[in-house]
Protein backbone atom coordinates (compact mmCIF):
# COMPACT_ATOMS: atom_id res chain seq x y z
CA UNK A 1 0.00 0.00 0.00
CA UNK A 2 0.99 3.45 -0.97
CA UNK A 3 1.75 5.75 1.52
CA UNK A 4 0.78 9.22 0.09
CA UNK A 5 2.66 11.80 1.41
CA UNK A 6 1.14 14.76 -0.30
CA UNK A 7 -2.66 14.60 0.30
CA UNK A 8 -3.37 16.79 -2.87
CA UNK A 9 -2.39 13.76 -4.93
CA UNK A 10 -4.55 11.45 -3.37
CA UNK A 11 -6.71 10.87 -6.79
CA UNK A 12 -3.68 11.20 -9.23
CA UNK A 13 -2.16 8.11 -10.20
CA UNK A 14 1.86 8.72 -10.55
CA UNK A 15 3.20 5.45 -12.39
CA UNK A 16 4.94 7.61 -14.47
CA UNK A 17 7.23 7.99 -11.33
CA UNK A 18 10.63 6.06 -11.15
CA UNK A 19 10.77 3.70 -7.90
CA UNK A 20 14.46 2.83 -6.35
CA UNK A 21 15.29 1.25 -2.77
CA UNK A 22 16.91 3.19 -0.65
CA UNK A 23 20.87 2.06 0.68
CA UNK A 24 22.11 4.41 3.27
CA UNK A 25 21.77 8.22 4.16
CA UNK A 26 24.41 10.78 2.81
CA UNK A 27 26.17 12.94 4.95
CA UNK A 28 22.90 15.29 4.58
CA UNK A 29 20.81 13.49 5.80
CA UNK A 30 19.32 12.41 2.70
CA UNK A 31 18.74 8.79 1.25
CA UNK A 32 21.08 7.35 -1.77
CA UNK A 33 20.04 5.27 -4.14
CA UNK A 34 20.94 4.03 -7.51
CA UNK A 35 19.23 4.46 -11.17
CA UNK A 36 21.20 3.17 -13.92
CA UNK A 37 24.63 3.27 -11.58
CA UNK A 38 24.33 7.06 -11.04
CA UNK A 39 23.61 7.88 -7.73
CA UNK A 40 20.97 9.56 -6.63
CA UNK A 41 20.30 12.05 -3.26
CA UNK A 42 16.37 12.21 -2.17
CA UNK A 43 15.36 14.49 0.57
CA UNK A 44 13.36 12.61 2.73
CA UNK A 45 13.94 8.84 2.18
CA UNK A 46 14.92 6.59 4.71
CA UNK A 47 17.29 3.27 3.99
CA UNK A 48 15.72 0.45 2.90
CA UNK A 49 13.01 2.25 1.81
CA UNK A 50 11.22 1.47 -1.93
CA UNK A 51 9.87 5.13 -2.84
CA UNK A 52 8.68 6.70 -5.68
CA UNK A 53 10.47 9.85 -6.49
CA UNK A 54 10.81 13.16 -8.89
CA UNK A 55 14.24 14.20 -10.07
CA UNK A 56 15.06 17.78 -9.38
CA UNK A 57 18.27 18.45 -10.42
CA UNK A 58 20.64 16.25 -12.96
CA UNK A 59 24.45 16.76 -12.53
CA UNK A 60 27.35 14.78 -13.72
CA UNK A 61 28.02 12.59 -11.49
CA UNK A 62 25.01 12.59 -9.34
CA UNK A 63 20.95 13.63 -8.98
CA UNK A 64 18.82 14.86 -6.77
CA UNK A 65 15.54 14.09 -6.12
CA UNK A 66 12.68 14.75 -3.95
CA UNK A 67 10.21 11.93 -2.31
CA UNK A 68 6.77 11.94 -3.90
CA UNK A 69 5.50 8.13 -2.41
CA UNK A 70 6.71 5.53 -0.22
CA UNK A 71 5.75 2.46 -0.92
CA UNK A 72 7.68 0.19 2.27
CA UNK A 73 8.28 2.14 5.12
CA UNK A 74 11.60 2.01 7.53
CA UNK A 75 9.96 0.89 10.32
CA UNK A 76 12.03 3.55 12.65
CA UNK A 77 10.51 6.50 10.64
CA UNK A 78 8.39 8.66 12.81
CA UNK A 79 5.75 11.56 12.80
CA UNK A 80 7.71 14.61 13.12
CA UNK A 81 7.01 16.51 15.74
CA UNK A 82 7.42 20.24 14.25
CA UNK A 83 5.13 21.57 12.00
CA UNK A 84 7.54 23.26 9.65
CA UNK A 85 9.80 20.19 9.42
CA UNK A 86 10.91 19.59 5.40
CA UNK A 87 10.30 23.62 4.88
CA UNK A 88 12.43 24.59 7.88
CA UNK A 89 16.38 23.67 6.97
CA UNK A 90 17.07 23.37 10.82
CA UNK A 91 16.71 19.97 10.84
CA UNK A 92 17.17 17.14 8.48
CA UNK A 93 16.48 13.76 10.57
CA UNK A 94 13.11 14.44 12.76
CA UNK A 95 11.25 11.48 10.63
CA UNK A 96 13.83 8.80 11.69
CA UNK A 97 13.42 8.05 15.44
CA UNK A 98 16.54 8.79 18.11
CA UNK A 99 18.31 5.70 18.30
CA UNK A 100 18.16 5.73 14.45
CA UNK A 101 19.58 8.41 14.10
CA UNK A 102 22.84 7.20 16.04
CA UNK A 103 22.99 4.14 14.22
CA UNK A 104 23.11 6.18 10.34
CA UNK A 105 25.72 9.04 12.14
CA UNK A 106 27.87 6.42 13.67
CA UNK A 107 27.96 4.20 9.90
CA UNK A 108 28.90 7.39 8.34
CA UNK A 109 31.63 7.80 10.31
CA UNK A 110 32.91 4.71 10.54
CA UNK A 111 32.65 5.17 6.25
CA UNK A 112 34.62 7.77 6.62
CA UNK A 113 37.09 6.77 8.49
CA UNK A 114 37.47 3.69 6.45
CA UNK A 115 37.51 5.62 2.82
CA UNK A 116 38.75 8.26 3.69
CA UNK A 117 41.67 7.43 5.87
CA UNK A 118 41.70 4.05 5.66
CA UNK A 119 41.68 3.88 9.04
CA UNK A 120 39.04 2.12 11.36
CA UNK A 121 39.07 1.81 15.47
CA UNK A 122 40.28 -0.69 17.67
CA UNK A 123 36.71 0.03 19.91
CA UNK A 124 33.59 1.99 19.38
CA UNK A 125 32.65 4.57 22.22
CA UNK A 126 29.22 4.38 23.44
CA UNK A 127 27.55 7.41 21.75
CA UNK A 128 27.45 10.37 24.13
CA UNK A 129 23.24 11.55 24.30
CA UNK A 130 21.19 13.74 25.64
CA UNK A 131 17.27 15.17 25.13
CA UNK A 132 16.32 15.16 21.46
CA UNK A 133 14.37 18.46 21.54
CA UNK A 134 15.08 21.74 23.42
CA UNK A 135 18.71 21.32 23.61
CA UNK A 136 20.13 24.60 21.92
CA UNK A 137 21.61 27.32 23.58
CA UNK A 138 22.98 29.00 20.89
CA UNK A 139 21.01 29.41 17.24
CA UNK A 140 21.02 32.60 14.77
CA UNK A 141 17.86 33.17 13.94
CA UNK A 142 17.62 35.32 10.24
CA UNK A 143 14.76 38.01 10.18
CA UNK A 144 13.11 39.59 7.43
CA UNK A 145 10.40 41.58 6.38
CA UNK A 146 8.54 39.49 4.03
CA UNK A 147 4.76 41.02 3.48
CA UNK A 148 3.65 38.49 0.88
CA UNK A 149 4.03 36.71 3.64
CA UNK A 150 1.99 38.41 5.89
CA UNK A 151 4.87 40.54 7.62
CA UNK A 152 8.28 39.66 9.26
CA UNK A 153 9.24 36.20 9.51
CA UNK A 154 12.16 34.92 11.73
CA UNK A 155 13.33 31.33 12.07
CA UNK A 156 16.29 29.49 9.82
CA UNK A 157 16.68 29.56 6.25
CA UNK A 158 14.30 26.77 4.24
CA UNK A 159 15.87 23.63 3.12
CA UNK A 160 18.37 23.79 0.29
CA UNK A 161 17.23 27.53 -0.31
CA UNK A 162 17.37 31.22 0.56
CA UNK A 163 14.21 31.63 1.85
CA UNK A 164 13.43 32.53 5.01
CA UNK A 165 11.07 29.48 7.17
CA UNK A 166 7.79 31.29 8.37
CA UNK A 167 8.55 29.69 12.29
CA UNK A 168 5.84 29.64 14.84
CA UNK A 169 7.51 26.88 17.34
CA UNK A 170 11.11 25.30 17.29
CA UNK A 171 11.10 22.21 19.17
CA UNK A 172 15.08 22.13 19.33
CA UNK A 173 15.37 25.70 20.96
CA UNK A 174 15.77 25.55 24.61
CA UNK A 175 15.49 27.90 27.76
CA UNK A 176 11.86 29.01 26.31
CA UNK A 177 13.35 30.57 23.50
CA UNK A 178 10.74 29.03 20.94
CA UNK A 179 7.58 30.32 22.64
CA UNK A 180 9.20 33.43 21.93
CA UNK A 181 8.89 33.00 18.26
CA UNK A 182 5.78 35.06 17.23
CA UNK A 183 6.33 37.32 20.09
CA UNK A 184 9.61 38.68 18.51
CA UNK A 185 7.47 38.84 15.42
CA UNK A 186 5.29 41.44 16.72
CA UNK A 187 8.18 43.15 18.55
CA UNK A 188 10.10 43.41 15.48
CA UNK A 189 7.42 44.48 13.33
CA UNK A 190 7.01 47.26 15.45
CA UNK A 191 10.18 48.66 15.16
CA UNK A 192 10.98 51.67 13.23
CA UNK A 193 13.35 49.69 10.99
CA UNK A 194 11.92 45.89 10.46
CA UNK A 195 13.67 45.08 7.14
CA UNK A 196 16.96 46.10 8.83
CA UNK A 197 16.99 43.13 11.54
CA UNK A 198 18.84 41.00 9.54
CA UNK A 199 19.37 38.54 12.34
CA UNK A 200 18.99 37.59 16.14
CA UNK A 201 21.53 35.95 17.96
CA UNK A 202 20.85 33.01 20.96
CA UNK A 203 22.56 32.44 23.46
CA UNK A 204 21.67 30.41 26.57
CA UNK A 205 23.78 30.48 30.00
CA UNK A 206 22.78 27.77 33.15
CA UNK A 207 20.28 30.62 34.46
CA UNK A 208 19.97 33.35 31.62
CA UNK A 209 19.28 33.94 27.92
CA UNK A 210 20.27 36.70 25.58
CA UNK A 211 19.27 37.79 22.63
CA UNK A 212 21.39 39.77 19.89
CA UNK A 213 19.78 42.13 17.57
CA UNK A 214 21.43 42.41 14.36
CA UNK A 215 20.60 46.00 13.13
CA UNK A 216 21.95 47.75 9.81
CA UNK A 217 21.00 51.75 10.72
CA UNK A 218 20.86 53.50 14.23
CA UNK A 219 17.71 51.99 16.32
CA UNK A 220 15.66 55.74 17.62
CA UNK A 221 14.76 55.94 21.47
CA UNK A 222 11.73 54.18 20.96
CA UNK A 223 12.73 51.29 19.45
CA UNK A 224 14.94 50.88 22.22
CA UNK A 225 12.53 51.43 24.68
CA UNK A 226 10.18 48.27 22.91
CA UNK A 227 13.61 46.62 23.64
CA UNK A 228 13.82 47.05 26.73
CA UNK A 229 10.10 45.95 27.62
CA UNK A 230 10.06 43.23 25.59
CA UNK A 231 13.43 42.07 27.60
CA UNK A 232 11.76 43.12 30.77
CA UNK A 233 8.94 40.94 30.42
CA UNK A 234 10.28 37.78 29.16
CA UNK A 235 13.08 37.73 31.60
CA UNK A 236 15.42 37.89 29.06
CA UNK A 237 19.00 40.08 28.25
CA UNK A 238 19.17 42.02 25.05
CA UNK A 239 22.63 43.31 23.14
CA UNK A 240 22.37 45.13 19.77
CA UNK A 241 25.01 45.04 17.35
CA UNK A 242 25.52 47.22 14.89
CA UNK A 243 28.69 45.77 13.22
CA UNK A 244 30.97 43.00 14.09
CA UNK A 245 30.40 40.19 16.78
CA UNK A 246 32.88 42.31 18.62
CA UNK A 247 30.27 45.51 18.64
CA UNK A 248 28.03 43.58 20.72
CA UNK A 249 26.61 45.90 23.62
CA UNK A 250 23.97 45.42 26.38
CA UNK A 251 20.67 47.18 26.02
CA UNK A 252 18.68 45.72 28.92
CA UNK A 253 19.63 45.74 31.87
CA UNK A 254 22.63 47.48 31.36
CA UNK A 255 25.12 46.10 33.26
CA UNK A 256 24.09 42.18 32.51
CA UNK A 257 25.20 39.15 34.65
CA UNK A 258 27.79 37.09 32.51
CA UNK A 259 25.86 33.93 30.59
CA UNK A 260 27.62 31.14 32.20
CA UNK A 261 27.35 27.47 32.62
CA UNK A 262 28.80 24.96 35.19
CA UNK A 263 30.90 21.53 34.77
CA UNK A 264 29.88 20.53 38.36
CA UNK A 265 32.52 17.16 38.23
CA UNK A 266 34.75 19.73 37.98
CA UNK A 267 33.86 22.34 40.08
CA UNK A 268 34.25 24.71 36.93
CA UNK A 269 32.63 27.83 35.88
CA UNK A 270 32.25 28.87 32.82
CA UNK A 271 31.41 32.49 31.88
CA UNK A 272 31.15 33.51 28.11
CA UNK A 273 29.95 36.60 26.16
CA UNK A 274 26.52 35.94 23.75
CA UNK A 275 28.61 36.15 20.53
CA UNK A 276 31.12 34.27 21.80
CA UNK A 277 31.62 30.21 20.39
CA UNK A 278 30.17 27.43 23.18
CA UNK A 279 29.17 24.40 23.12
CA UNK A 280 25.10 24.09 21.69
CA UNK A 281 24.07 21.00 23.81
CA UNK A 282 24.55 21.99 27.91
CA UNK A 283 24.32 18.54 28.92
CA UNK A 284 26.15 16.22 26.08
CA UNK A 285 29.39 18.98 26.59
CA UNK A 286 28.94 17.85 29.80
CA UNK A 287 29.70 14.20 29.16
CA UNK A 288 32.02 15.31 26.17
CA UNK A 289 34.51 16.64 28.64
CA UNK A 290 34.52 14.19 31.23
CA UNK A 291 34.94 11.58 28.46
CA UNK A 292 37.78 13.64 26.82
CA UNK A 293 39.42 13.94 30.34
CA UNK A 294 39.03 10.13 31.02
CA UNK A 295 40.45 9.11 27.57
CA UNK A 296 43.19 11.52 28.30
CA UNK A 297 44.00 9.39 31.26
CA UNK A 298 45.45 12.12 32.99
CA UNK A 299 46.96 11.66 36.69
CA UNK A 300 48.41 14.17 37.96
CA UNK A 301 51.33 15.12 36.24
CA UNK A 302 50.78 15.18 32.43
CA UNK A 303 51.14 18.27 30.67
CA UNK A 304 47.95 18.48 28.35
CA UNK A 305 47.75 20.82 25.34
CA UNK A 306 44.31 22.11 24.22
CA UNK A 307 44.29 23.45 20.61
CA UNK A 308 41.38 25.24 19.32
CA UNK A 309 40.41 26.10 23.10
CA UNK A 310 37.76 28.58 23.15
CA UNK A 311 36.59 30.04 26.23
CA UNK A 312 38.47 26.95 28.38
CA UNK A 313 35.74 24.31 28.00
CA UNK A 314 38.15 21.57 27.97
CA UNK A 315 41.44 23.31 29.12
CA UNK A 316 40.01 24.62 32.77
CA UNK A 317 38.87 21.15 33.66
CA UNK A 318 42.01 19.41 32.52
CA UNK A 319 43.92 21.97 34.35
CA UNK A 320 42.29 19.84 37.57
CA UNK A 321 43.41 16.50 36.57
CA UNK A 322 46.94 17.85 35.14
CA UNK A 323 49.91 19.69 36.44
CA UNK A 324 49.38 22.25 33.47
CA UNK A 325 47.82 23.12 30.67
CA UNK A 326 47.88 25.21 27.70
CA UNK A 327 45.06 26.61 25.57
CA UNK A 328 45.64 28.04 22.03
CA UNK A 329 43.25 29.89 20.37
CA UNK A 330 42.98 32.75 17.28
CA UNK A 331 40.49 34.39 18.95
CA UNK A 332 42.00 37.39 21.28
CA UNK A 333 38.22 38.19 22.78
CA UNK A 334 37.92 34.01 23.52
CA UNK A 335 41.36 33.72 24.97
CA UNK A 336 40.61 36.99 27.44
CA UNK A 337 37.46 35.10 28.30
CA UNK A 338 39.56 32.08 29.13
CA UNK A 339 41.87 33.70 31.20
CA UNK A 340 39.00 35.18 32.84
CA UNK A 341 37.33 32.10 33.61
CA UNK A 342 40.90 30.45 34.94
CA UNK A 343 40.95 33.37 37.72
CA UNK A 344 37.18 33.20 38.94
CA UNK A 345 37.60 29.81 39.15
CA UNK A 346 40.99 30.09 40.97
CA UNK A 347 43.33 27.68 38.62
CA UNK A 348 46.85 29.53 38.28
CA UNK A 349 48.07 25.95 36.21
CA UNK A 350 46.13 27.09 33.02
CA UNK A 351 47.33 29.24 30.40
CA UNK A 352 45.96 30.78 27.10
CA UNK A 353 47.86 31.97 24.59
CA UNK A 354 46.66 33.77 20.80
CA UNK A 355 47.67 31.91 17.96
CA UNK A 356 46.36 31.40 14.26
CA UNK A 357 46.73 27.81 14.40
CA UNK A 358 46.30 27.42 10.82
CA UNK A 359 49.44 29.61 9.88
CA UNK A 360 52.61 27.59 10.38
CA UNK A 361 54.93 29.85 12.31
CA UNK A 362 57.97 28.05 13.63
CA UNK A 363 58.81 30.72 16.29
CA UNK A 364 55.05 30.52 18.08
CA UNK A 365 55.51 30.12 21.27
CA UNK A 366 52.53 27.30 21.88
CA UNK A 367 55.41 24.91 19.82
CA UNK A 368 57.69 25.45 23.20
CA UNK A 369 55.29 23.51 25.43
CA UNK A 370 56.50 19.98 25.68
CA UNK A 371 52.89 18.45 26.01
CA UNK A 372 52.43 14.83 27.24
CA UNK A 373 48.86 15.10 26.09
CA UNK A 374 47.00 16.53 23.20
CA UNK A 375 43.42 17.64 22.93
CA UNK A 376 42.16 19.06 19.64
CA UNK A 377 38.61 20.60 19.43
CA UNK A 378 38.94 22.09 15.66
CA UNK A 379 35.96 23.60 13.41
CA UNK A 380 34.98 21.84 10.42
CA UNK A 381 38.13 22.65 8.22
CA UNK A 382 40.02 20.36 10.56
CA UNK A 383 43.12 19.88 12.37
CA UNK A 384 46.04 18.99 9.88
CA UNK A 385 47.45 21.96 9.97
CA UNK A 386 47.97 22.32 13.42
CA UNK A 387 49.18 18.99 13.50
CA UNK A 388 51.83 19.14 11.19
CA UNK A 389 53.50 21.99 13.12
CA UNK A 390 54.06 19.72 16.09
CA UNK A 391 57.58 18.66 17.32
CA UNK A 392 59.09 15.29 18.23
CA UNK A 393 58.66 13.79 21.05
CA UNK A 394 55.12 13.32 20.02
CA UNK A 395 52.18 13.18 23.14
CA UNK A 396 51.60 10.07 23.88
CA UNK A 397 47.49 10.56 23.52
CA UNK A 398 45.65 12.65 21.63
CA UNK A 399 42.04 13.28 21.70
CA UNK A 400 40.22 14.67 18.66
CA UNK A 401 36.55 16.15 19.18
CA UNK A 402 35.48 16.45 15.58
CA UNK A 403 32.53 18.64 14.04
CA UNK A 404 33.15 16.67 10.14
CA UNK A 405 33.76 13.31 9.60
CA UNK A 406 35.90 14.19 6.22
CA UNK A 407 38.34 16.14 7.98
CA UNK A 408 38.59 13.89 10.55
CA UNK A 409 39.15 10.97 8.80
CA UNK A 410 41.96 13.09 6.59
CA UNK A 411 43.50 13.88 10.14
CA UNK A 412 43.68 10.17 11.23
CA UNK A 413 45.44 9.11 7.99
CA UNK A 414 48.32 11.56 8.53
CA UNK A 415 48.31 10.44 12.52
CA UNK A 416 48.39 6.86 11.56
CA UNK A 417 50.10 6.24 8.49
CA UNK A 418 52.49 9.32 9.15
CA UNK A 419 53.28 9.89 12.54
CA UNK A 420 52.80 6.61 14.00
CA UNK A 421 49.62 6.63 16.31
CA UNK A 422 46.97 3.77 16.61
CA UNK A 423 43.12 4.69 16.11
CA UNK A 424 42.87 3.30 19.55
CA UNK A 425 38.77 4.38 19.96
CA UNK A 426 36.06 6.64 18.47
CA UNK A 427 32.56 7.50 18.85
CA UNK A 428 29.38 9.87 18.26
CA UNK A 429 28.65 12.83 20.22
CA UNK A 430 25.31 13.39 19.60
CA UNK A 431 25.31 17.17 19.87
CA UNK A 432 23.16 18.17 16.93
CA UNK A 433 19.85 15.24 17.18
CA UNK A 434 17.50 15.72 14.24
CA UNK A 435 19.86 16.88 11.99
CA UNK A 436 22.38 15.25 10.07
CA UNK A 437 25.65 17.13 11.96
CA UNK A 438 27.98 14.52 12.88
CA UNK A 439 30.60 15.73 16.25
CA UNK A 440 32.69 12.48 17.27
CA UNK A 441 35.77 12.12 19.25
CA UNK A 442 38.37 9.60 18.46
CA UNK A 443 41.34 8.64 20.56
CA UNK A 444 45.22 8.32 19.17
CA UNK A 445 47.76 6.38 21.15
CA UNK A 446 50.99 6.20 20.14
CA UNK A 447 52.09 2.93 18.52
Amino acid sequence: MKLQLRPSDTNRPRDDLPQVMIDSLNYDGRGVARVDGKAVFIDGALPGEMVEFQFVKRHKNYDSGSLVYILKANPDRTTPPCPHFGVCGGCDLQHLVPQAQIRAKQLILSENLAHIGKVQPHTWLSPLTGPSFGYRRRARLGVRLVPKKGGVLVGFRERRRSYLADLSTCPVLGNGISDLLPALRELISCLSCPDRIPQIEVASGDAISALVFRHLVPLDDQDKALLKAFAHDHGIQIYLQDKGPDSATALWPSSPDDLSYRLDEYDVEIRFRPTDFVQINALVNRQMVSQAIRLLDLKGEQAVLDLFCGVGNFTLPVAKRARRSLGVEANQGLIQRARSNATLNGISNAEFMEADLYRADDSAPWLEFHADRLLLDPPRSGAMAAIKQLNPPYPSRIVYVSCQPATLARDSEYLVYVLGYRLAAAGIVDMFPQTSHIESMALFVRA
